[in-house]
């Protein structure tokens, strides 16, 4: 579908690049080609040096200037710097967020706006998710409607959104935290619960990732740095008056016992694949 003609959303698409040269065009491709187009996708490069922003301004001309907008970052700012930076730029009603090596459901826009537009007290929406190979059809049957709300305490608990599968109003007043780069999102999830704003997920599968999980061979220093950046959230909202001390040391414990049994399960794992 070409984004300049078909009927659109009040919804601006985000994406954060930073040297994503050989994933990107699926990733654009994906929001362009939705049932019910995005209004804008905004690309920001993140000053990836490596010929990253000319592919970006050749996506730009080959599917519409008026449509794509790509923003050069002087420095390096993360996913957190990026994402705010598209964020400020937008002009949608609501921000729907998509990174460069993840894809979309061509119905996700669709039926993720109908949501936020028939229930308005939700500030927060994401949705389920599913892992891909390249080469996978992105146009999978859809077979769960409904949502259920998410509450602050199972936000507190768990991360039960990835972050391409969030749409957010424009007009709420937080933003990633700047500067930092691992869980970001888990933040900024917590912290629109913390202020009383309704969050939703929707059961269907409307977002796809190509990445190897958490937990795979070699990414088990990535999976600390992980659990590092989940307890550091912990206190910068105990330090913002958001927790209490008790919940802040309880839920610490909690999150270091789940990443202990993680390890554990992997090395049980790796050690029978080596067998």
């Amino acid at each position: 579908m070409n984004p300049n003609v078909a009927l659109r959303a009040p919804v601006s698409a985000v994406i954060p690049c930073f040297r994503c040269g050989g994933t990107i065009r699926r990733a654009v491709a994906s929001a362009a080609r939705q049932s019910l187009v995005p209004a804008e996708l905004i690309l920001i490069d993140d000053a990836s040096g490596d010929g990253t922003l000319g592919i970006l301004e050749i996506l730009q001309r080959e599917f519409g200037d008026h449509w794509v907008k790509v923003i050069a970052l002087d420095r390096n700012s993360g996913p957190s710097g990026a994402r705010n930076a598209g964020w400020d730029a937008a002009s949608g009603k609501y921000i729907a967020f998509l990174d460069a090596d993840d894809a979309w459901h061509p119905r996700k826009t669709e039926i993720q706006y109908a949501f936020m537009e028939a229930h308005p007290e939700v500030a927060l929406c994401g949705h389920g998710h599913r892992r891909l190979s390249d080469g996978d059809s992105l146009n999978t049957q859809l077979r769960r409607p409904g949502y259920r709300s998410i509450s602050l305490g199972a936000l507190l608990l768990s991360n039960r959104f990835v972050t391409p599968s969030v749409i957010v109003r424009r007009d709420i007043a937080l933003r990633f935290q700047a500067g930092k780069r691992h869980m970001e999102d888990h933040l900024l999830w917590i912290e629109i619960a913390a202020e009383g704003r309704r969050v939703a997920r929707l059961n269907e599968v409307l977002a796809f990732t190509f990445k190897a999980p958490l937990g795979a061979s070699g990414l088990s220093a990535h999976a600390w740095e992980m659990r590092k950046a989940e307890l550091a959230n912990y206190w910068i909202l105990l330090r913002a008056g958001r927790l209490g001390l008790a919940a802040t040391l309880a839920l610490c414990a909690y999150s270091l016992a789940k990443h202990m049994i993680r390890s554990f399960l992997v090395a049980v794992r790796l050690e029978r694949s080596a067998r």
